[in-house]
């Protein structure tokens, strides 16, 4: 689909499906008399890991929405449609076909957020002989360059105190040259669970109806990728700047009071029900639901940090709250992205505990009897949406406990959130969730037995399974796994000085108790491969 046809083009810029932004750096200098726009969806984007259909569907309505956007505005577009019979499918057979017909003098993108796609960019513009110009991404507030000059000759990198330095420089949450509040993180204030009565009702996350240019995404996934997981019948998602923003004053002015303090706490109303069909606000809590708005830059993460700090100045929010916003923003999401461009492409490769379990089936599905499992594999399954504890300490830690193969969790975290691009994802999962880099990201493995699980939440209440139990009938398979996991590390993670306390509680099981440990976690990991 092309608008507004025209001759040879001076530059033709590239606009890849996470870069929807107007005032991105590939539009600098463009005049609409002689550059013109290339836009395309391939299915290649949505095979290479099996997306979630709601996954799909949120880059494709973004992308149609920008390109009507540019349209509006009198810009030439040269879109492909996955459903045109001339599509190829494939992302650098369609560049290739482009280019080749329009001959323009440039190709001209901003850097990708995936090293394969940066490759396959290079790569195609060499074989056509097109010069090009690959410009820096300045929606973030840390370039490639910057974050490689903070990384060079420390011999550890942490992000918090990356975090400090950018806090610093962009004066986020300052009062002079001091953190606000006399204290850069308020963790000893955030991180509770909810009592035994649950949350205070949260107010549903404002949603957006999709419109006919999204009803025609949504019919059209559900033909084209029948066979992939996940449900749509639950979009509702942000796919314009404009809604964007409008779920960024939903989140300060009914959520982000609360955050902080519940950041971490996990609830369901639906315990005893095989049925994950909840009410959204049971989904999103306090949590903000603006990740995937931002990682296709539908929002400038600084409107969001912006929107947060001046809450807080305004008394309408407290400090807590939006500092553990902000670090998640400023903090967590710089970091990560500068860990990917600092170590790709061997960081994909890593796996620092030699893991080689495959991912249990139950991952596509939602069928096993570990309730907390159950809900949140359910939960992904129905929204494409699980927030950071849900990942990191459910489906993350037992994948971390059980051995699976870092790279099997990469591929299903990157195809199951709508707001996976391999830059935030991959480093997240194979750092901090799996500790495959072996502390490069994080310094130590998050481990933790049922037990957190059972006080964090209330998914353990109607289990079959009991958290304070590591072997027996009724044993959870988390706390048998994080047994199994310190006796098969324990060298390691006693030279870790954030781990010793947990490895100390080894050395007073006796043999006997640590054969059966061991025992009971290769008959459970048997039966899981079985399963599988």
């Amino acid at each position: 689909m092309n608008f507004h046809p025209q001759a040879r083009p001076r530059n033709l810029v590239l606009v890849l499906g996470d870069q929807l932004n107007l005032d991105s750096a590939a539009f600098d200098g463009f005049n609409q008399r002689c550059d013109a726009v290339w836009m395309a969806e391939v299915v290649e984007e949505s095979t290479q890991v099996w997306s979630h259909k709601a996954r799909i569907a949120m880059f494709l309505s973004a992308m149609r929405h920008f390109r009507d956007t540019l349209h509006s505005r009198g810009v030439t577009v040269h879109y492909r449609q996955l459903n045109e019979v001339e599509n190829r499918g494939n992302f650098r057979d369609e560049l290739t076909a482009t280019t080749s017909r329009l001959c323009p003098q440039r190709l001209i993108w901003v850097e990708p957020g995936e090293w394969r796609v940066q490759t396959s960019l290079e790569t195609t513009a060499r074989a056509l002989s097109v010069d090009f110009e690959a410009r820096p991404d300045r929606y973030f507030f840390c370039s490639r360059d910057e974050f490689a000059r903070h990384a060079r000759g420390r011999k550890q990198l942490r992000m918090e105190l990356f975090y400090r330095e950018l806090r610093r420089q962009h004066r986020v949450l300052m009062d002079g040259d001091e953190p606000v509040g006399a204290a850069w993180n308020f963790d000893a204030e955030n991180r509770e669970p909810f009592g035994k009565e649950g949350p205070v009702e949260a107010e549903a996350p404002l949603a957006f109806e999709p419109d006919a240019t999204t009803r025609e995404v949504l019919a059209s996934v559900k033909d084209r990728f029948a066979e992939h997981p996940g449900s749509l019948a639950r979009f509702d998602w942000p796919v314009t700047p404009e809604q964007a923003r409008a779920a960024l004053d939903d989140f300060v002015a009914h959520r982000l009071p609360h955050f902080g303090r519940f950041q971490d706490a996990m609830w369901t109303r639906h315990i005893a029900s095989q049925s994950t069909a909840v009410p959204p606000q049971h989904i999103y809590l306090y949590h903000s639901r603006l990740s995937a708005a931002m990682n296709l830059k539908l929002l400038n993460p600084r409107d969001a940090v912006s929107a947060a700090e001046t809450a807080y100045r305004e008394g309408r929010a407290p400090l807590a709250s939006v500092e553990g916003f902000i670090r998640q923003i400023l903090g967590w999401r710089e970091y990560v992205r500068g860990i990917y461009w600092q170590f790709m492409p061997r960081y994909l490769d890593r796996n620092e505990l030699q893991a080689t379990q495959p991912l249990p089936s139950f991952y596509w599905t939602g069928e096993t009897a570990m309730n907390c499992l159950r809900h949140v594999v359910g939960q992904t399954l129905e929204f494409g949406y699980a927030h950071h504890i849900q990942r990191l300490m459910v489906t993350g830690l037992f994948a971390l406990l059980l051995g699976v193969k870092p790279q099997a969790m990469h591929e299903w975290y990157l195809a199951m959130y709508l707001d996976a691009v391999e830059w935030v994802e991959l480093p997240n999962t194979l750092g901090m969730s799996q500790y495959a880099d072996g502390g490069l990201m994080a310094s130590k493995p998050y481990i933790a037995s049922g037990k957190y699980i059972q006080r964090m939440s209330n998914y353990c209440a109607g289990c079959r399974y009991d958290p304070a139990q590591r072997t027996g009938p009724t044993a959870c398979p988390f706390t048998t796994l994080y047994w199994d996991f310190l006796l098969r590390h324990e060298t390691r993670l006693a030279k870790n000085p954030r781990t010793v306390m947990q490895v100390r509680n080894v050395a007073r099981l006796t043999s006997a108790q640590r054969r059966e440990i061991k025992d009971q976690a290769a008959r459970f990991r048997t039966a899981i491969s079985v399963a599988t």
